[in-house]
């Protein structure tokens, strides 16, 4: 029925078409498409990003000291070491670091101020986070209550070339005899390095061990009394994913409730959803025993407490002393880049280390800054790099 009246209608509209002329239409034009240009690819390095010079900035005499005193332990390291920044060299490094051994008590910031080129890369646009020392209960050997494990770095995880080409972590499949992926976070939760004697102590609380990956070093307190510090000592060659951000994603907690505090407790008050959730990040950080002062940085040398800052060492060389002007005050002021981490990538982005206990903790947790940032690097060296074609 409805098919008959629709053909009726068009019957009657196309005889109604006959008997009536209509006036022609111009023809519809359409415009034409917009094409968007290619988004140039993101700077590589500190050279690509662009510096600008800037005033030296007054410095708190302490502060000063206290970078003074890590500068001093990184000048070993920054005079050997390549810079992937291009914004120094080696040579760059000797005429401060030997400067820094001479300074007179009490002219600690005289001495950053007058010995460096300040400069800012790119628009110095700056954000900080924190890190500390965790730590850690722990048992010697598996016991009730004490059931997970902390590993050294497994003898099969190697760089390899994989069949596709490129080469990283991986490790070379018995059966193939080819370079395939190591074993995930998930893997090696089910048992795939059980039994290998790769334990260097076991935890009660996988929140802990998690977080400890995260920073990269723990102190280890053993039920004899005892402990050491561990620190990092490889990856999986798998990608970190943030669980601030999956939680976000699954509206686990409510917004700006996704600090170290917040997520800890919640690891703990639902730890079957909360292993789950860890699962998530494939990821697996290996650690090492420490038997000198403190966690060690990426210059292999002890980080200090207030005074070592993570940074992307493609926009900034490590052993720079890095100046913060942040929107809360706790990351104000000078620190020295003695350290990477797995998401401090880019031009700007900090990471902030507060040491072991506590208020480091609370401190480190729950830092989220923004602000500006200035590097300073060796006098002379700036001149260079803005004329670097």
């Amino acid at each position: 029925m409805r098919g008959w009246v629709r053909g009726l209608s068009l019957a009657s509209f196309a005889l109604l078409s006959a008997c009536v002329s209509r006036p022609s239409q111009p023809p519809v034009t359409q415009p034409p498409p917009t094409i968007q240009p290619p988004k140039p690819p993101p700077p590589a390095n500190a050279l690509q990003a662009g510096i600008s010079a800037v005033e030296p900035r007054l410095l708190d005499e302490g502060n000063a000291e206290r970078a003074l005193a890590a500068f001093r332990v990184s000048c070993p390291s920054v005079t050997t070491r390549t810079d992937k920044s291009g914004l120094t060299q080696p040579g760059d490094w000797i005429a401060p670091c030997t400067a820094a051994q001479s300074v007179a008590p009490g002219s600690a910031s005289a001495f950053f101020q007058s010995a460096f080129d300040w400069v800012q890369v790119g628009t110095g646009k700056a954000f900080a986070t924190g890190y500390y020392e965790p730590e850690i209960a722990v048992s010697r050997t598996q016991a009730p209550g004490y059931t997970v494990p902390i590993y050294m770095v497994p003898p099969d995880l190697v760089r390899c070339t994989r069949p596709d080409g490129t080469t990283g972590r991986g490790r070379i499949d018995p059966a193939s005899g080819t370079c395939v992926p190591y074993y995930s976070r998930t893997d090696i939760e089910n048992g795939a390095l059980a039994g290998k004697g790769l334990e260097i102590a076991w935890a009660a609380d996988p929140a802990d061990v998690f977080f400890a990956e995260i920073q990269g070093s723990a102190k280890l307190l053993f039920t004899d009394g005892t402990a050491f510090q561990i620190g990092y000592a490889d990856q999986n060659g798998l990608a970190y994913v943030p669980i601030g951000r999956v939680m976000k994603q699954q509206g686990i907690l409510p917004p700006g409730g996704t600090n170290m505090q917040a997520i800890k407790a919640w690891l703990r008050a639902n730890p079957d959803a909360g292993q789950q959730l860890m699962l998530q990040n494939p990821s697996y950080v290996f650690f090492k025993v420490l038997n000198g002062p403190g966690p060690l940085g990426a210059l292999n040398v002890p980080i200090t407490a207030q005074g070592t800052v993570a940074a992307d060492p493609a926009f900034v060389p490590l052993g720079t002393p890095i100046f913060l002007a942040m929107d809360r005050p706790e990351p104000d002021g000078l620190w020295i880049a003695q350290d990477v981490g797995g998401a401090i990538k880019g031009a700007n982005r900090f990471d902030t280390f507060w040491g072991s206990g506590p208020q480091a903790a609370q401190i480190a947790g729950g830092m989220a800054a923004s602000g500006q940032a200035l590097l300073l690097i060796p006098k002379g060296t700036a001149q260079r790099a803005l004329t670097h074609p």
